[in-house]
């Protein structure tokens, strides 16, 4: 009978914790950056997403 190998057990579980912890990061770096946009607030160098082209002052 083979012996368990704990070694890869932790690592797969520490590539697993690393994992979801950037997935949480990034999604609030999502968060955040949708938050400025909804507010109405938009940079100088905004680009409308449907058309590709600068956006226009509101």
């Amino acid at each position: 009978m083979a012996t368990p190998n704990y070694g890869f057990d932790k690592r797969q579980k520490e590539l697993a914790k690393k994992k979801k912890k950037e997935e949480k990061l990034r999604n609030k770096a999502e968060r955040k950056v949708g938050d400025t946009a909804e507010d109405g607030v938009q940079d100088d160098d905004a680009v409308d997403e449907t058309t590709g082209e600068p956006a226009s002052p509101a």
